[in-house]
């Protein structure tokens, strides 16, 4: 049996995290979300998502604290892919080791194509570059 991949969203914008589950169950991935980078970090202690969607402006713990908390976790780490509406979304992608960004607001095929491209692939935050 093939496993689905799992994409994890961590973002504060409810409807936003809503839709992406909506869309990304649609085709065909497996769904994890988190309002905030500590929820998504207790996620990450039963689940190995092969993509993770990270908005960078939340509450509780911003995306450059979960980065930095996700890169010195054990075991292989999945890719980042930022999504945010700063107009520096790439500087802060580089920022936390990410392998690309998308600027908020997004469109959603071109997001569905990034999300294709870099679900499962080798790259991921290093703990140098977090």
């Amino acid at each position: 049996m093939i496993r689905r991949k799992q994409i994890l969203i961590v973002d504060d914008d409810q409807e936003i995290r809503e839709m992406l589950e909506i869309t990304l169950m649609e085709e065909g991935y497996d769904v994890l979300s988190a309002s905030d980078g500590e929820a998504a970090l207790a996620l990450l202690e039963r689940n190995r998502p092969n993509l993770i969607l990270l908005d960078m402006r939340m509450p509780v713990m911003d995306g450059w604290g979960f980065a930095r908390a996700y890169a010195s976790c054990p075991g292989p780490r999945a890719p980042i892919l930022v999504m945010t509406a700063a107009v520096d979304a790439g500087t802060w992608a580089r920022e936390v080791g990410a392998c690309a960004s998308v600027a908020k607001p997004f469109d959603l095929n071109r997001l569905l194509d990034s999300i294709a491209v870099h679900a499962g692939s080798a790259c991921g935050p290093s703990p140098a570059s977090a």
